[in-house]
Formats: C-alpha cells, sequence, structure tokens
C-alpha cells in the first residue's frame, strides 16, 4: 500500500469510529449547592531555597454558602376543569428552586380580570398522601394565613384548590383562578437579602423568581343537565294490561336535556330484567327503529340488554329509547 494510500485508509477509519459513536447528550445541570454549605479552600506555595524545595501553605478561606429563595408554580391540569353549581378542583404544582427547605403562604384569587364568572374558594390544600388526587378529609386543608409544610431543595409538593360555580355560568364558559406562592422567609427584588434568616444561620438572599410565582388553572362552566325517566306499559295476551306470563311490556326511556348548552356521549343503557326475554327487533330511538347487532347505527340489543349512544344533546332536547320483553 502506497504511503497515500495509508493516509486515505486511516482517515476512513477514523471517520467511521466517529461515525459509531454514541451521540454525547448535554449534562444534567447538578442541583444548587445546599444553603449552610461551608467552602473551604487553602492555598499553597512551593519554592526553592538554599538548594531545598519548599513549601507553605496559606490561611484557610471558609465561605458559607447562603440560602438562595426561589419558587416555581405551575398548574397541573392539562385541560379546563368541568364545573358546575358544584365544586370543581384545580391541581397545581410548587416547586422549592432554591437551595434550600422553605415553606409558602399561597394565596388564591378566583377574581381574574376577563372571566367570565367567578368561582368561589372554598379551601386551599396540599396532597398529604401523595397521590396527586383530591382527597377530601385526608389532604390537609391549610387554615387561613397558615403555610405550606417546609419543601426540600429541588423538591415540589402538589396543591389543590377547591371552589364552586356561581349561578347564571353560561355552557362552555371559561374562567381562571390564580394561585400565587410566596416563601416564608421573604421575597422582593431579586438580590435582597434577610440577614441571618437562611438555612445554617446564614443570610437569605431573593432569588431571580423574587420568591414568589403564580399560575393560573381554568374551569369550564358545563351548566347541561340530563333527567331521565323509566315508564312501562303491559299488554297481556288477552288484550288487557296484566302483568301475566306471556305479556308484553314496553320500556320507554326518556331523556331529557335541562340547562343550557349541549352535553356529549349521551348513552342510554338498560338490562334486560330476570323473568323476562328480550323481544328482538323492537329496539328505536326517537321512533326510529335500531338493529339489535353492534353495526353502523346507534344501538344494540341483546339477552342481557340495550345500548343506545344518542351523542350530542342539546339543552331543551328530549331523546326516547323503547323496546319490549316478554315476561316469562
Amino acid at each position: 500500500m502506497t504511503y497515500a494510500q495509508t493516509r486515505i485508509a486511516t482517515r476512513l477509519a477514523a471517520t467511521a469510529a466517529v461515525l459509531a459513536a454514541p451521540a454525547l447528550c448535554p449534562q444534567a445541570q447538578a442541583a444548587s449547592v445546599a444553603a449552610g454549605t461551608l467552602i473551604e479552600n487553602t492555598a499553597s506555595a512551593s519554592f526553592s531555597a538554599g538548594g531545598t524545595t519548599r513549601t507553605v501553605d496559606s490561611n484557610t478561606v471558609t465561605v458559607k454558602v447562603d440560602e438562595l429563595l426561589d419558587v416555581a408554580l405551575a398548574s397541573r391540569d392539562s385541560a379546563p376543569v368541568s364545573i358546575a353549581g358544584g365544586s370543581a378542583v384545580l391541581a397545581y404544582q410548587l416547586t422549592n428552586t432554591g437551595n434550600g427547605p422553605e415553606a409558602f403562604h399561597l394565596t388564591a384569587n378566583p377574581a381574574v380580570s376577563g372571566n367570565p364568572f367567578t368561582a368561589a374558594v372554598t379551601a386551599i390544600a396540599w396532597d398529604s398522601n401523595g397521590n396527586g388526587v383530591y382527597d377530601a378529609g385526608v389532604d390537609t386543608v391549610l387554615a387561613s394565613g397558615a403555610a405550606t409544610p417546609s419543601i426540600d431543595q429541588d423538591k415540589s409538593l402538589t396543591v389543590f384548590v377547591v371552589v364552586t360555580g356561581p349561578g347564571g355560568m353560561t355552557d362552555a364558559e371559561t374562567s381562571k383562578v390564580n394561585l400565587a406562592a410566596r416563601a416564608v422567609t421573604g421575597s422582593g427584588t431579586p438580590g435582597t437579602a434577610y440577614a441571618g434568616k437562611g438555612q445554617g444561620g446564614g443570610d437569605a438572599v431573593v432569588g431571580a423568581s423574587g420568591a414568589d410565582a403564580d399560575a393560573d388553572g381554568s374551569l369550564v362552566a358545563s351548566v347541561a343537565t340530563v333527567a331521565l325517566v323509566k315508564s312501562a306499559a303491559i299488554a297481556d295476551p288477552f288484550g288487557g294490561s296484566q302483568p301475566v306470563p306471556g305479556a308484553s311490556v314496553t320500556y320507554t326511556l326518556v331523556a331529557t336535556i335541562g340547562g343550557s348548552g349541549s352535553i356529549g356521549d349521551l348513552r342510554l343503557t338498560d338490562v334486560i330484567p330476570a323473568g323476562t326475554s328480550y323481544t328482538a327487533g323492537t329496539l328505536k330511538l326517537d321512533a326510529a327503529a335500531l338493529t339489535d347487532a353492534a353495526d353502523g347505527d346507534a344501538g344494540k340489543a341483546s339477552s342481557s340488554g340495550i345500548d343506545v349512544l344518542v351523542g350530542t344533546a342539546a339543552a331543551g332536547s328530549t331523546h326516547t329509547v323503547t323496546f319490549n320483553v316478554t315476561i316469562q
């Protein structure tokens, strides 16, 4: 192999090695040094004198790391939470982004500018059992003016805001509830120092967040309601209406949509009662016949029961499902 060929082969091998090497990902940012940590450093000097190498050390300089007061807050709900006249629960994630344990005062404000309706805040609670879901009577409700428990550096706490909806909401309107968090030790302009208030006896210094943060949670009004009434009409084999063996029973399910707006995925189901058998081919929706099979229409029926998907239904509308059974 010539010198030139050798150079080319070497370059190709090096290129292949680079392409085969795993891609390097940026390293995760290391956690900040914990408040109260002592950073110690001693310098040294070496020198020659009289043919001998000698070393001397400097004094040791010790720096105690101050506590940085920082916080972040975000909504945990991926979509607006439905609220009607009853209650709704908004979830938020409170993160201590400082370098020492810190508790926070929380304030919920439902009167956000631009809201078409204002909910009433009934409670602020934190996730005592850590399951991410509000459990009434289990999760700890914060008394007025009380702070959260202390949150360790770079750790988070789930906070719940429980609200009730006012009267007069219009379906599908959305409103916001603002939750604000402020460090108990202090807050203010970044760089503000609270002497001796930090973890380990050092100062506490306000970080870039100002040691306070806020986030909006969203509510969506859902004020349509459903009333469902079931009735039965009997036709016996003798031309009367007695519930005797062999009599036919026509069941009627009437769903009435009240309120305002509309609802989605309305489905009516019923179980064929014991002592009766379904009469094939009698299933109807709003007087239109449906097949018993699970096919392209809205319903299906069998010896065990009926299932009719009405779908979207507007307030003020009524939908009726009928089917027959025979008393055995």
